[in-house]
């Protein structure tokens, strides 16, 4: 059993008349970083079919940067929801939540998520979230368009709590490093994982990780420097990171307490060879 956790979550507003511009929002053919600073009010948006509910777009496919998902951060108001969640018949989801509570509803079936609360969603679920609580609940929403393979199934839902799921520490690292995961990685269905990872302070990513996956990654806590193509960039709780698949990346964690992040990478499927649709 996990300790209890604490997740950053942005609540809008606006930066007053006197701030100074500088920042260290970045886009680059690499890699972007999207920091805390820049979720304001006159950034969000919004979705049909969702009451009393507005969100940050963080990442989305974008032509040239092979970019397989898109990641929202959802605020909704005590009431709000929706009945048509997902309009895409085609995609996936996992909701991961980081404030208050909300309660989806598949199959007839209730599930309640509280903060920590995951829920994987296959395609074509008809999936509907309420939030029937007394304060704002605030989510990530990871979307991606599930690869069907002929002989496989497509996955079953999952609802879970990180609380509940013992880390699993990278070899040889005494515990610096460890990850959360909420799906067996030898289970060839799922074609994305979404996961948290945990470093203690000094903890490290070793060596320039460079490979396929492209990587979303949502800083829930703590501090670090992280390596993003030929650049270290300071990130702290609050900061979205987007790599693009083979940006190499490290990561230094300078504490004072642990670093943690959401983490969602594409796995499991042979590479597209051409982008025209196949029967």
């Amino acid at each position: 059993m996990g300790s209890a956790r604490t997740y950053y979550a942005p609540t809008g507003g606006l930066p007053p008349q006197t701030q100074i511009l500088t920042d260290r929002a970045m886009f680059t053919e690499a890699y972007a970083v999207i920091p805390k600073g820049t979720f304001s009010d006159i950034v969000t948006s919004f979705l049909p079919f969702w009451d009393k509910t507005r969100l940050w777009v963080i990442a989305r496919p974008l032509s040239g940067f092979a970019e397989t998902f898109s990641q929202y951060i959802m605020e909704v108001q005590a009431g709000g929801g929706s009945e048509r969640a997902e309009l895409d018949e085609g995609a996936e989801g996992v909701i991961f939540v980081v404030e208050g509570q909300v309660t989806i509803t598949l199959d007839g079936k209730p599930h309640q998520l509280t903060e920590g609360g995951y829920a994987y969603l296959p395609a074509k679920s008809g999936w509907s979230l309420c939030n029937k609580g007394s304060s704002t609940a605030r989510f990530h929403w990871v979307r991606k368009a599930y690869e069907y393979v002929e002989g496989l199934d497509k996955p079953d839902p999952l609802f879970l709590n990180e609380k509940d799921i013992m880390p699993t520490e990278m070899p040889g690292t005494n515990g610096a490093w460890a990850t959360t995961r909420f799906v067996d990685p030898s289970d060839m269905r799922h074609d994305m994982h979404c996961t948290i990872v945990t470093f203690e302070p000094g903890g490290v990513i070793p060596f320039a990780e460079t490979h396929v996956m492209e990587h979303g990654l949502y800083v829930l806590e703590g501090k670090a420097v992280y390596r993003l193509n030929q650049d270290w960039v300071e990130v702290e709780a609050g900061d979205f990171m987007w790599l693009r698949a083979f940006c190499p990346q490290a990561c230094y964690a300078g504490g004072p307490g642990k670093f943690r992040y959401l983490l969602y990478k594409d796995v499991n499927r042979h590479m597209k060879l051409s982008h025209h649709s196949r029967p």
